[in-house]
């Protein structure tokens, strides 16, 4: 499971993922990624690669656009180092 959550770092990192994490469904845990890619082929190679994915111990993924989203403004206190990466 480490090499799952340092792949989605690494994609968070580069920007690709937005945000990834557990949700804990009373019917059954599972993970929800968010990331911005051009297009479903994107998003379906990034779960295709995850470790998880990889690990072919019956775990699978689901596509499903977001055309549009809200998002709140960082806190201050969570505002980028870089001023200019938004």
């Amino acid at each position: 499971m480490a090499e799952h959550a340092d792949y989605w770092r690494a994609s968070a990192d580069t920007g690709v993922a937005v945000a990834v994490g557990p949700v804990f469904d009373p019917a059954g845990t599972f993970g929800i990624a968010i990331v911005e890619v051009e297009d479903a082929k994107q998003a379906e190679q990034l779960a295709d690669e995850d470790p998880v994915v990889l690990s072919e111990l019956g775990f699978r993924y689901e596509v499903s656009p977001i055309p549009s989203m809200i998002l709140r403004d960082p806190p201050a206190a969570l505002a980028p180092i870089n001023p200019d990466r938004t």
